[in-house]
């Protein structure tokens, strides 16, 4: 199983991982969702307009947030003929993340590494719409970061 990357970094005048550090972090989140082929999925980090833009689109909220996910969904026929399936797109805004990084007292990095790991799972279909479907996104994320040397994130500081 191979995870690739395509990053386009619209905010150049802000902290952003770099490639390295998002294909290790989502080949970890690959391994630990136990996924048995090739993915690729697009990353794009925008600037707060570009973020609530997106959010007030396809979310109905008016408002930047950290991550959003939007799936690939292709058809089988089409999925069976490529030898690595594009899974859509993760698109994080470095303000949001800036700030509740701050506010959460995190590091850069392990937020960071969170919200691609969360913005991941959204597009292998995990959800946390009820409590049922959160426990378990929770539970993926958390073995995941672990493996990254992330302790616990929903933990209260």
């Amino acid at each position: 199983m191979t995870a690739t990357i395509e990053l386009d970094n619209a905010c150049p005048d802000h902290w952003t991982p770099d490639f390295d550090f998002c294909l290790r972090v989502l080949a970890t989140a690959c391994q630990a969702a136990a996924l048995d082929h090739d993915v690729t999925v697009s990353l794009r980090f925008v600037d707060a307009e570009e973020s609530r833009t997106l959010n007030l689109r396809y979310r109905e909220k008016n408002a930047s947030t950290n991550v959003l996910s939007f799936r690939a969904d292709l058809p089988e026929s089409l999925r069976a003929n490529l030898t690595s399936e594009p899974l859509g797109d993760i698109v994080i805004c470095p303000v949001v993340i800036e700030a509740e990084a701050r506010e959460q007292l995190k590091t850069m990095e392990d937020h960071w590494t969170h919200m691609l790991v969360h913005g991941f799972y959204h597009l292998i279909g995990y959800d946390h719409m009820t409590e049922s479907e959160s426990a378990t996104m929770e539970a993926l994320e958390i073995e995941c970061l672990k493996k990254l040397g992330i302790s616990n994130p929903y933990l209260l500081v």
